[in-house]
């Protein structure tokens, strides 16, 4: 390998031939190992920055690398070390699942080697399967059979392009432990998704896509923990129809007669005390409060929204 880098995109324009802007001077460098996550509402751009990644279309402006190789002059090799998983369940339906993933190993280059897509079907819980032909999966196999397709050739990182697309919740949270494992076996991860919960489950940082341009790029935890509310639900010992004048200025809402919500900005220098001792002073006895903190989801609807 010529560089740690795992992938370097500088400047990174494309523009269809219908005249639609699909990326805007797109600038990222995803680090070796981790689970990246691609976030951004439908026609973002998600899918074309995957694809020119992977030399799928051709960008308009602007220079990508993987590992140090020039994905247009380096192709075949810069090729070599990303497996992809598309969005649509492209593959031979009435091929086995054996025999189609050991294809797929064939098609860049790599000597048969029946324990290596042992491995990669047991990994995925398909070795079971490994004899049944694609047609009789259900959604969920199908999807597992084009992540063993593209790790045939052993890549060094793989796109996942809606990975969960089609997938119940007891098989994507599944499909999460496997991805996890995948990272701890060194594989660097790009995932897009329209499942927040998703990225907020797995990824290690987070870039958002809207209209083509890149809004942000940012470590989960720090995006958590800068942009979230933490929300407090006061419970009330009586009924209570309005709050105080001296209330004014607070981001505080009667929820129901009995009970009150409380949003704790980070940026905001009023806390849940000043808002106990306000509502001691004012003869409104509290019996309860419980926390949490909003959602990934939230914080994104949020961020796009004032984009």
């Amino acid at each position: 390998m010529k560089h740690t880098k795992v992938i370097k995109i500088e400047g990174l324009d494309k523009l269809y031939k219908d005249g639609t802007m699909a990326l805007i001077n797109i600038n990222l460098n995803v680090k070796k190992g981790e689970i990246f996550a691609l976030l951004g509402p439908n026609g973002a751009g998600k899918t074309s920055l995957i694809n020119s990644v992977c030399g799928i279309v051709k960008f308009s402006k602007g220079n990508i690398q993987v590992f140090g190789y020039d994905v247009l002059k380096e192709y075949r090799k810069s090729r070599s070390l990303i497996g992809l998983v598309p969005q649509e369940l492209t593959t031979d339906s009435f091929e086995t699942v054996q025999n189609t993933v050991s294809f797929s190993r064939g098609l860049f280059g790599k000597k048969k080697c029946d324990i290596k897509i042992e491995n990669i079907l047991k990994n995925l819980s398909l070795w079971d399967k490994r004899k049944s032909q694609i047609r009789t999966l259900s959604g969920g196999m199908k999807r597992r059979v084009m992540i063993a397709k593209a790790l045939s050739h052993e890549p060094e990182i793989l796109f996942l392009d809606e990975p969960s697309a089609g997938v119940d919740v007891e098989l994507r949270k599944s499909m999460w432990n496997q991805i996890r494992n995948l990272k701890k076996s060194g594989v660097t991860i790009i995932l897009t998704t329209h499942y927040i919960e998703e990225a907020e489950e797995m990824a290690d940082r987070i870039g958002i896509l809207n209209k083509g341009k890149l809004i942000m790029v940012e470590r989960k935890n720090r995006i958590m923990k800068n942009l979230g509310k933490k929300i407090f639900e006061i419970t009330l010992k009586k009924n209570i129809k309005s709050l105080p004048s001296v209330f004014n200025g607070f981001d505080l809402e009667i929820y129901s007669d009995t009970k009150l919500i409380y949003y704790n900005n980070p940026k905001n220098s009023k806390t849940i005390v000043d808002v106990l001792d306000k509502l001691k002073l004012h003869s409104i006895d509290v019996e309860d409060i419980t926390t949490k903190r909003n959602s990934l989801e939230e914080i994104f609807i949020n961020i796009v929204g004032q984009k």
